[in-house]
Parts: structure tokens; C-alpha cells; sequence
């Protein structure tokens, strides 16, 4: 977390959370969503599907990072951007995280940030996830080579789970807004 952030928390404790206003796609894209978008429905379907109510692509780099480098969860398992003292609770297409495999085999998170494979999944759908040190995510759609790749040799061994268990079984929260019952 940026340390401008630390010191917004600490100048204003009781800022109130915000519900609905940012969505991450099953890309590691990020979606700004006015009261218009969100009045048009959801992020996403509940059945895991992506043609929900999108809003704004972001494509300001230098927002992105910043989002990107206060990205963090609860203890509930919300995943949220910590925008100065207020916390911006995420919508999420599909997973909390977004897996970019390298050409070494190495794993990244759609945020840049390094991580260690624990297991992995194949839902019904044929999509890979990865659980890691960071957290569970989807493998991007570009790299489910590199990931038949790790399988065929070994490095992992997928374990079948239904999509719709996933947030369950790996302890994270598609939409904060509707359990928070906005």
C-alpha cells in the first residue's frame, strides 16, 4: 500500500466504504461503473457469465498502477482498492485475481506482482485457476498454452471444481455490493 494512502487513513478513520463503483474482468481489465451502469445491472451474471453491465474500460496508466498497488482483501474475503481513506470495494467477473504466465514458467498476477502456485483448478467450463500465496485467480485466456504446458509435465495437477463453488472454496466475494445489500 502507497504510504500517501497509510497517511489518508490514519487524517480520516471513518470514511465510508463504497460499493459497486470499480469491476475487474476475467482479463485484468478494470471498469469504472457510474450510477448509470450500475443502475443497468450487474458486473456480472451469477452463473459465472461475463455479459453483465460493464461500465468505463479504464486506460489511464498511471491510475491503473495506483489501483493496482492498493489492491487488497478483507478478512470476509471483499477485495477492494484502497483509494486514500476509502475503501472501493471491487466487482468481479469471475476471480480475484488475473494469472499472466511467462515464458519461464514463472506466474504474475494481473497487478505485476510475483506469486507461488499452490494447486490448481478446472472448472466445468474448461477455465484454468491457480491458488497461490497470493490468492486464487483465473489464468488469462492468452496463457492457458503455457498452462497446458505446466500440466503435460507435471508441475500441476488441476483439480475439478464447479465454477460456482469457487468463491466458496477459496474464500473471496464476486459482488461485496449485493452481499452488503446495495
Amino acid at each position: 500500500m502507497d504510504d500517501i494512502v497509510r497517511q489518508a487513513i490514519a487524517k480520516w478513520p471513518n470514511v465510508p466504504d463504497c460499493y459497486g463503483w470499480l469491476g475487474l474482468d476475467a482479463r485484468g481489465n478494470w471498469y469504472m461503473r457510474d450510477d448509470r451502469t450500475q443502475a443497468a445491472g450487474p458486473f456480472s451474471r451469477e452463473d459465472g457469465g461475463t455479459a453483465g453491465s460493464r461500465g468505463s474500460l479504464l486506460k489511464h496508466d498511471k491510475l491503473i498502477d495506483f489501483i493496482q498497488r492498493n489492491y487488497e482483501s478483507d478478512n470476509a474475503g471483499r477485495w477492494f482498492f484502497q483509494n486514500g481513506p476509502q475503501r472501493v470495494y471491487v466487482e468481479l467477473d469471475l476471480t480475484p485475481l488475473v494469472w499472466r504466465i511467462d515464458p519461464d514458467g514463472s506466474v504474475r498476477a494481473h497487478t505485476g506482482h510475483p506469486a507461488r502456485v499452490k494447486g490448481s483448478v478446472v472448472d466445468e467450463q474448461g477455465r484454468v485457476y491457480l491458488d497461490t500465496d497470493l490468492g486464487f485467480g483465473l489464468v488469462h485466456t492468452q496463457d492457458v498454452p503455457q498452462a497446458a504446458e505446466a500440466v503435460e509435465q507435471g508441475l500441476w495437477t488441476p483439480v475439478e471444481h464447479l465454477a460456482a463453488e469457487l468463491p466458496t472454496r477459496f474464500g473471496y466475494q464476486r459482488s461485496p455490493m449485493k452481499k452488503a445489500g446495495r
